[in-house]
């Protein structure tokens, strides 16, 4: 059996793992773009500020120790085409040039996403990133250090943008981010996100939320500013996050089903629509659990696990993925922000009859020192008070509870049960009743 993986990061070496660990005689080939395989790019910002400085930290495994498990891993090798009728792909070494065919038994493609690049005059100015891959944040770390860098423009206000910004307020900068949208983190709760808005405003990042961007100026190819339609912003470094498509340009006239973002439509066992032919990651679909449908959610958590299930099944497993919940966190300076489940737009989206519930409630008690708010968001089915969806934000104790509610959702708990699960309780950890369990007893059904 031989099985060609086409990408090198997330998924596609949780499934060259899987394969080598279930079968030794198996011959797993695996071409990645980039000149690095399994790293944490959500690890990027932070390597960017200086929280962590030595890039190799994010590396889970190296090439060679993957060639010493007996994967074949080839670093800057493009997958130019699949074709399926001959079960070959056709590839490009990138540091020669030569392109050559590769049979395969099974294919499984992982190329993950690439960053949206809007096509905005000034967009080729030196000075212009992205920071995508291991390769963007090196390179953007370099530029940041470069002390005539003083004002920053980020274009984008989702996870990648947020981030970044704090990483260059971190570095000493002027930042300033502008954001299409009325707010930024838009998978997040209104209430959510003013009060990481306001964290931001209180940390001197600048807010340019509503404008559009129509130009990235500069002079003998380097950049000097960003033009909206509201205005004209300095600008010494531009790093442009305002998304992420799949990365499934290769895969037209292969009869791979597409979705109509280009993420390949594959089943809960990771097959495509053409036998043999596997995917998973960002590339792709995912099943939601909690909504019951194929969307696209690109996170890393959700790659890797997608990636392991496709290294069972690519050697003749049934392994069903069980869905996502759409779990994810960011740290805005100070703030903790999560979510899980549905939000209110994504319920209303699909026609349920929900309720939500907003409560203020404290980390642990007044009686321990330095007690801080958390904000819980529920959504809720009105009539049996299912909990379909948890959001929080605040200083401290956030992330983990909204873990406990991605718990609940996943077994589809109502909010009544929820309010009396035995939790732990010490003044300096938690109340007797837990901000879980007050904002789960505030939900009114019915």
């Amino acid at each position: 059996m031989k099985i060609v993986i086409v990408g090198g990061v997330a998924a596609g070496m949780s499934a060259a793992s899987k394969i080598r660990r279930t079968d030794e005689n198996a011959e797993v080939v695996v071409y990645e773009k980039g000149q690095f395989l399994s790293y944490g790019a959500c690890g990027l910002p932070y390597y960017v500020s200086g929280a962590n400085e030595d890039y190799r930290k994010l590396i889970a495994r190296t090439k060679e120790q993957f060639e010493r498990m007996g994967i074949r891993a080839h670093t800057r090798h493009e997958v130019l085409k699949v074709v399926p009728s001959a079960k070959q792909v056709m590839v490009k070494n990138l540091e020669t040039g030569k392109v050559f065919l590769e049979r395969y038994d099974r294919l499984m493609i992982a190329t993950g996403s690439r960053p949206v690049i809007p096509p905005v005059k000034g967009r080729e100015l030196s000075g212009v990133h992205v920071l995508k891959s291991l390769e963007d944040g090196i390179a953007l770390k370099s530029a940041a250090q470069d002390a005539s860098v003083r004002d920053v423009v980020i274009i984008g206000g989702g996870y990648i943008g947020i981030e970044t910004a704090e990483a260059m307020v971190a570095l000493g900068k002027r930042v300033r981010v502008i954001e299409m949208g009325d707010r930024i983190l838009r998978t997040f709760e209104p209430e959510m996100t003013e009060r990481a808005e306001r964290e931001l405003r209180d940390h001197d990042v600048a807010l340019q939320l509503g404008e559009r961007v129509e130009e990235i100026t500069g002079s003998a190819g380097k950049v000097s500013g960003v033009r909206t339609d509201k205005g004209t912003y300095p600008a010494d470094l531009v790093l442009m996050s305002v998304g992420m498509r799949p990365a499934t340009d290769f895969l037209k006239d292969t009869g791979i089903q597409l979705a109509a973002n280009g993420a390949i439509v594959i089943d809960r066992e990771m097959r495509t629509s053409v036998p043999d032919i596997y995917a998973a990651g960002d590339c792709a679909v995912v099943y939601s659990r909690v909504a019951e449908e194929n969307t696209y959610i690109p996170l890393g958590t959700t790659a890797n696990k997608m990636g392991r299930l496709a290294g069972v099944n690519l050697l003749g497993g049934r392994k069903k993925f069980i869905g996502t919940l759409g779990s994810a966190a960011i740290k805005v300076f100070d703030l903790e922000m999560a979510r899980t489940g549905l939000s209110e737009e994504e319920a209303k989206a699909l026609a349920i009859d929900y309720g939500t519930t907003i409560v203020t409630a404290y980390d642990h008690p007044a009686y321990y020192p330095d007690p801080t708010e958390i904000v819980l968001k529920l959504i809720h089915e009105k009539k049996t008070g299912v909990l379909l969806g948890a959001q929080g934000v605040g200083r401290k104790g956030v992330v983990l509870r909204i873990d406990v509610f991605a718990v609940a959702i996943h077994n589809r708990m109502t909010a009544h049960e929820m309010g009396m699960v035995d939790l732990c309780y010490a003044p300096p950890f938690a109340g007797v009743w837990d901000a879980v369990h007050i904002a789960c007893n505030a939900v009114k059904q019915g």
